[in-house]
Order: C-alpha cells, then sequence, then structure tokens
C-alpha cells in the first residue's frame, strides 16, 4: 500500500480559515456541487443555497406545518429536490422540499417503527438511499453517554425499507469508502467511528458485522466524515470543537482545534456521569467554532474543504493539501 501522502505534522489554525458565507440558521449539513454552489440545513425548516459570490438564498416550507421541522442531514436527489432528515423534538422523518416550498413525506416508519428524530440522509449513485437514526430515546439527550446504543441505519432501495445496522451508540453521518468495500458511520456518544462490509448487491445492499475503526476520548464527539481520495477520514467533533484526521493506519490526527477546555471537561463528564442536558449542548463554550458538525470537500480541485455547524450562522473553509472524494450529488443539479 502506498504511503498515505500527509504529513503527520499538517495542522490548520482557527485563523487560517476563510468565511464562505454568514447569515445562515443552524447549517448543521453541507453539500458543495460542481458548479461551486453550496447547500446547507437551515434549522427553521428548509434548506438554504449559497452562491459562488457568497449569496445565501434561504427556501422554506411555505405554508406552516402542522409540526416544527428541523432539518439536519440534508440530501440532494437526482431529480433535483432536496431531502432533509427531521430532527424534530419527539418525531422524525425523511422529507423532501422543492422549490416552491411544498413539502411531501419520502419516509415516516421502518420495519413498523415510526421514525424517531432522524440524523442523516444521502443518495448513492444507484438510487440507494441511506439514512440514521441516532436514538430511539425521547428526549435525545438519554442516548447521551456510553451505554445507551439504540441507533441504526436503514436503507430505502427498490425493496421498500429496512434497517440495516442496530444497535448503535447515537447513529450521525455515514460514507462510503473510497474503494466502495466499506460503509463508516460516526457513532457521536459511543465517541467512535465504526466501519461495515458492503454486502448484498448495489441495489439491495446489506451490512456485515460492525468494526471499530477509531475511538476517541475525552469531549471530542464525532458528528461530521468525508473521506479524502487516499482513504483519509476527516472528521467533525462538536464540543471538543475539534477537526480530526483518522489515518488508513488507524493514528487520529488533530487537524483543527478551538477548543474550551473548561467546557470539554464538563462535557466528558457528564458523558461519564449520564449526566448531560440538552441545555449543555446549546452552547460551544469560548469557541469560535460553534460546535463544528461537518466536513464538505469541493473547489474545482476538491481541496477546499467546507465546515457547517450548529451554534454559529457561518460556514467555513480552509484548504485541504490533499483533494476529497467525490460524492454522487457533486454532480446533480438542483430543480428549479
Amino acid at each position: 500500500m502506498p504511503a498515505y501522502p500527509l504529513s503527520r505534522e499538517f495542522q490548520v489554525f482557527f485563523d487560517d480559515l476563510k468565511t464562505v458565507a454568514q447569515g445562515l440558521n443552524r447549517p448543521e449539513c453541507v453539500l458543495s456541487l460542481d458548479d461551486g454552489t453550496l447547500i446547507a440545513a437551515h434549522g427553521s425548516g428548509g434548506y438554504s443555497v449559497v452562491s459562488t459570490t457568497g449569496k445565501v438564498t434561504n427556501w422554506l416550507i411555505e405554508h406552516p406545518p402542522e409540526r416544527t421541522y428541523v432539518p439536519n442531514g440534508i440530501a440532494l436527489a437526482p431529480d433535483g429536490q432536496v431531502l432533509f432528515a427531521d430532527l424534530g423534538a419527539s418525531a422524525g422523518g425523511l422529507f423532501a422540499l422543492d422549490k416552491r416550498g411544498s413539502l411531501s413525506t419520502v419516509l415516516d416508519s421502518v420495519n413498523g417503527l415510526s421514525l424517531p428524530p432522524t440524523n442523516f440522509v444521502f443518495i448513492n449513485e444507484h438510487n440507494v438511499l441511506w439514512f440514521t437514526v441516532s436514538t430511539r430515546k425521547i428526549p435525545r439527550s438519554e442516548a447521551w453517554n456510553h451505554d445507551v446504543k439504540d441507533g441504526f441505519i436503514g436503507v430505502v432501495d427498490a425493496a421498500g425499507s429496512r434497517i440495516v445496522a442496530d444497535g448503535l451508540g447515537y447513529t450521525n453521518e455515514i460514507a462510503v469508502s473510497p474503494d466502495g468495500r466499506w460503509l463508516y458511520v460516526n457513532e457521536t456518544y459511543a465517541q467512535r467511528v465504526s466501519r461495515f462490509a458492503l454486502q448484498g448487491t448495489s441495489a439491495a445492499p446489506e451490512l456485515g458485522p460492525r468494526e471499530t475503526i477509531a475511538q476517541l476520548r475525552g469531549a471530542d464527539l464525532p458528528d461530521g466524515l468525508a473521506f479524502d481520495v487516499y482513504g483519509g477520514l476527516w472528521l467533525t467533533c462538536i464540543a471538543s470543537n475539534r477537526v480530526l484526521l483518522v489515518r488508513p493506519d488507524g493514528d487520529v490526527q488533530t487537524i483543527l482545534s478551538d477548543t474550551d477546555d473548561a467546557h470539554a471537561a464538563r462535557i466528558a463528564l457528564g458523558i461519564r456521569e449520564k449526566s448531560l442536558k440538552h441545555s449543555d449542548m446549546q452552547t460551544p463554550g469560548r469557541s469560535r467554532l460553534g460546535n463544528v458538525s461537518s466536513i464538505a470537500f469541493g473547489g474545482a480541485d476538491m481541496r477546499t474543504a467546507y465546515l457547517g455547524c450548529l451554534l454559529d450562522d457561518q460556514i467555513r473553509s480552509f484548504d485541504s493539501p490533499l483533494p476529497g472524494l467525490v460524492l454522487p450529488h457533486r454532480r446533480r443539479k438542483l430543480a428549479h
């Protein structure tokens, strides 16, 4: 295997970051398209489109909905519609929103279970929809510890919807490895990165047993993830407000850190003592990264890393020495 072409000393500092867009609402998830457009989740029920000049246009549910929707993970479908995973207070599901503000339900139950608050969604090149549910607990804060492992991964394919992996420790974002052999997942409050062998067929996938790739500590809570073309896995961690790199040899390297140490210590203690409450995670402490929650590679050469967040109104970016893996949505176009 060729040596991984990134120095173990490589690091990015906060002052190296560029502000790409501001005035956003909870841009938890960011997608990058090949024309330079960015799409971000909008916490008030929709999504935001960021032009190459940084202009932000919001597309929200047009009519007052029956409930409050909180878009978390977002996906761009082959037909140009934006899908979102609803991380509501007590209900979830997958929904599509067009530019007229019309909302349609994509999935509201699986295996006979009404979907709890739903975390992430993406559609691969075979038109298979993957999604995650972090926990069945209501409120979700009851799962903010190492003991609760009731999150799952699901798919929607030609045969319908089903759960393909269960018993996970707060399931968050998922990504397919560059060689297409593995599905990686962040288990946020288990503080680990896991993977599953992709089995079955491209049209009807199944997953093998779970394997632990990296076990994190302290207040490193892995949320977002993205591969570079050489197999390095870049993670964003809320609470600690760090960007980490899991190198192909398994070593974990800190790329960016803007941590409030006192806040991080409180969160780490709360995880161990199973005492975290919703309010504890509604502040990044003194960190300027606003609970950095996602990373998306883009730009003409795929060497721009865009950072989404939970508690700030900005998308920031930094220059990556390595190009990111091109994702299927990259060449899709927003419906007009």
